[in-house]
């Protein structure tokens, strides 16, 4: 019985070795296959990241190429657009003055004598009429300026003059009228300015 007994007391410290091995195995081996697990599920979505960056920078890409290739379209009809106003924009101006091209090429065609002398000046009045009334279409008007006060914006003044009929600093002779393109002062006109008798 002692003999039994040594004997297992001999074999007792190596089995508990062996067992304290195994347990140390089953408890490391389950904490490495997580760690390894969440080491690949980590690395997936960093994958998945990037992927989805790449995905978002080349859709911006597509959508700035896209966005840049309207502007300049759009660049080039508005330069095509300012270059045609600048050549045609007056087309219309243009047409109506033909028109009373072809009445003063009319009156001039006739010869002119005694006897057709009031209804060649009658032809001449009606084709300035017709003039002016194209420049008003056009939005071109005559300004008033005879017995108007002298304004240095729509008036330059030629030469003053004593005058009995109006009160100084008054237009009192037009030799040039003036004319304005809807707002704007196109020209201005030549005037005599009235000034008291010394």
């Amino acid at each position: 019985m002692a003999d039994e007994s040594n004997s297992n007391d001999k074999q007792a410290p190596g089995s508990a070795r062996r067992l304290s091995d195994e347990s140390d195995t089953d408890n490391t081996q389950p904490g490495d296959a997580a760690a390894s697990r969440s080491a690949d599920g980590a690395s997936d979505s960093s994958g998945d990241g990037v992927e989805n960056i790449s995905d978002q920078l080349a859709k911006v890409r597509s959508e700035f190429l896209y966005l840049y290739a309207e502007f300049e379209n759009y660049k080039k009809n508005a330069i095509k657009e300012r270059s045609d106003l600048r050549k045609y924009g007056s087309e219309r101006l243009v047409v109506d003055l033909l028109n009373v091209l072809d009445i003063f090429e009319t009156a001039l065609a006739l010869e002119p004598t005694t006897e057709n002398a009031a209804s060649f000046r009658k032809g001449i009045e009606m084709t300035a009429t017709e003039l002016k009334a194209t420049l008003q279409r056009n939005g071109i008007e005559e300004m008033p300026a005879l017995g108007t006060a002298f304004n240095p914006n729509h008036h330059e003044a030629l030469s003053s003059e004593e005058s009995a009929d109006l009160p100084p600093g008054h237009v009192s002779r037009v030799f040039k009228k003036p004319y304005k393109l809807h707002e704007r002062v196109v020209r201005p006109g030549q005037v005599v300015v009235a000034k008291a008798k010394g």
